[in-house]
């Protein structure tokens, strides 16, 4: 019987796997092994390259090496797979990833016997591998994940502008306070996200690679050729490859830059989760409606129920992906001396942290497209909480020299459900003129929302941040 999805034992890889999809060209296996053949075959290119090696490749070997990596497809990693746990190709089996990766390269040269021992010339395998997985990384984080944050902001953006003067109860410490608009509060998230994505963003274009050897000293290939200038070469071929150059290390590339992708990650999903909690509490307080999928079930037992299960999805996938996130920071920036291995079974688990990411990011989209503000409601709590424009009222009673404002309307207010009708009362008994007292009247919870419609402007023109 063949086991599908049903059958996986990570959530990722079976009931979620359509939304994990994106990320299998970038997070899988298969593509750090692809990555892997393009930092061998660049290198050995480079090294073609160098005057002091006699490794002469032409053209169209050049052309045939490159489409190894540019054409890495199933096959070619199960050859890899092979030459790892049983033998390939006249090769035993190695036990050793990157040395199947050295022989995967070797079987497609012309000339295996003299070109051979130029695959992996002087490297240790944490050279190979620092570099293949950030050319991992990179991608997954602008490629995949960067367009699904863009879109939610874009998204929120649009949603703030559309109800930018939609009046709406706030709420501090959940009690009724200072009313907003349903549009303000949205753009707060927009920017949030923005500049959040800014410095993912920033992060990712950080990211750093090192080639220097098993120490980090360029040992092998001083040794070898002690007349090259190894640290320029080093530069040159890890700046090739889209990378910043980390020029000191040890045999591991310290993770720094690692770990300020992860962190800047843990700022996105914050921003995300907090939306999701908000978004929770409005469509509990029916401040937001749903869209009813049809023959969609929201309880198993009641049948009434519109569930908001994308935003609690959202929080609970980027909770997940933050725990991941964590760790990953924090585990892979300390190493034992010049190495340890126990970073690489950590590293495998970067693909699961990010998909997390991307799970929560497209159930956040998913749950605003089906919320629709119920604005009556809005208003009729808005009506049913007239103590909040106690606020502005003894700030302009303050305006007028009232020293005791404050605690006249706290005695009114506090703790007391007032009405407008005790509010008008009390303006008609005040000692203030006329155009005063009119002000005070024309006072309404609806109406008290300050500058909020206008600060959706913040947002720009532009949607970018």
């Amino acid at each position: 019987m063949t086991r599908g999805p049903l059958y996986a034992v990570s959530p990722l890889d079976g009931r979620y796997a359509r939304y994990t999809e994106p990320l299998v060209d970038y997070a899988s296996e298969a593509a750090l092994m692809g990555a892997r053949v393009e930092v061998e075959v660049e290198y050995l290119l480079a090294l073609a390259d160098l005057e002091a090696t006699p490794l002469a490749l032409d053209s169209g070997t050049r052309s045939e090496l490159r489409a190894l990596y540019r054409s890495f497809d199933a096959d070619d990693a199960d050859v890899v797979k092979r030459l790892e746990t049983d033998g390939y190709g006249g090769y035993a089996a190695t036990n050793h990833d990157v040395k199947a990766v050295e022989y995967f390269i070797r079987l497609h040269l012309p000339d295996e016997d003299t070109q051979g021992p130029w695959v992996h010339f002087g490297l240790t395998s944490e050279d190979v591998n620092n570099l293949a997985h950030r050319l991992c990384l990179g991608p997954a984080v602008t490629d995949v994940l960067v367009p699904a944050i863009r879109e939610l902001r874009d998204a929120l953006a649009d949603d703030a502008r559309r109800h930018r003067d939609l009046p709406m109860l706030a709420r501090t410490h959940g009690q009724p306070a200072t009313p907003t608009t349903y549009g303000k509060e949205l753009a707060v998230y927009a920017a949030r996200l923005g500049r959040a994505l800014g410095r993912l963003e920033a992060a990712t274009a950080g990211l750093s690679g090192k080639l220097a050897g098993a120490s980090g000293t360029y040992a092998a290939h001083r040794a070898a050729y002690p007349d090259v200038d190894w640290r320029a070469f080093s530069e040159s071929f890890v700046e090739s490859l889209g990378l910043e150059h980390a020029g000191l290390s040890t045999q591991v590339n310290p993770c720094d830059d690692l770990a300020s992708v992860f962190d800047a990650l843990r700022g996105v999903n914050n921003v995300l989760r907090d939306l999701d909690l908000d978004m929770w509490l409005y469509v509990s307080d029916r401040y937001l409606g749903q869209e009813a999928k049809a023959g969609e079930t929201g309880s198993s037992t009641m049948p009434h129920k519109v569930n908001p299960i994308d935003f609690e999805n959202s929080e609970g996938n980027l909770t997940k992906a933050n725990s991941d996130l964590t760790f990953l920071a924090d585990y892979v920036t300390t190493s034992r001396l010049q190495r340890d291995l126990s970073d690489s079974t950590v590293k495998r688990n970067v693909g699961a942290a990010l998909s997390h990411c991307l799970i929560g990011y497209r159930k956040a989209a998913a749950g605003l497209e089906k919320v629709t503000p119920n604005a009556a409601l809005m208003r009729e709590d808005l009506e049913a909480n007239p103590e909040v424009i106690g606020e502005a009222v003894q700030t302009i009673l303050r305006r007028e020299g009232d020293t005791d404002a404050y605690e006249r309307i706290k005695e009114l207010t506090r703790g007391e459900r007032a009405t407008l009708s005790d509010f008008r009362d009390l303006f008609d008994e005040l000692d203030v003129g006329e155009s005063v007292r009119e002000e005070l009247h024309a006072l309404t919870p609806a109406g008290y929302v300050g500058l909020g419609d206008e600060l959706v402007d913040e947002l720009g023109s532009q949607r970018d941040r």
